[in-house]
């Protein structure tokens, strides 16, 4: 099981002690410590479409009006803060974020 986000964020690492005390062994792979090829994300972003960006964000607020209509899955390789986090991948499913309906997936 691979737990696609930040090691900083509070969600991931809400996710990654509530997947281990569930009894699986999640890995994190820290996008932003360790770049991913862009072909990771676009499958990402096949799965999840514009719900992968998270437009809450303050790197959002931060781009310009024209960076903001560029390529997603190029901007989430660019700014891996953009990502709604997590992606918790494993045995070909995927879920994005954690809340409710993730949680019935994985716990």
């Amino acid at each position: 099981m691979r737990v696609y986000g930040i090691k900083s964020c509070d969600t991931v690492r809400r996710a990654m002690k509530e997947l281990s005390a569930a009894g699986h062994a999640p890995e994190l792979v820290d996008i932003r410590a360790e770049p991913q090829d862009e072909t990771v994300f676009r499958a990402f972003y096949d799965d999840f479409g514009a719900a992968l960006v998270n437009t809450r964000s303050t790197t959002w607020r931060g781009l310009s009006a024209e960076e903001r209509e560029g390529d997603p899955v190029g901007l989430i390789s660019a700014h891996p803060a953009l990502m709604k986090r997590p992606v918790v991948e494993d045995g070909g499913r995927r879920t994005l974020g954690w809340d409710q309906a993730a949680k019935a997936v994985w716990l």
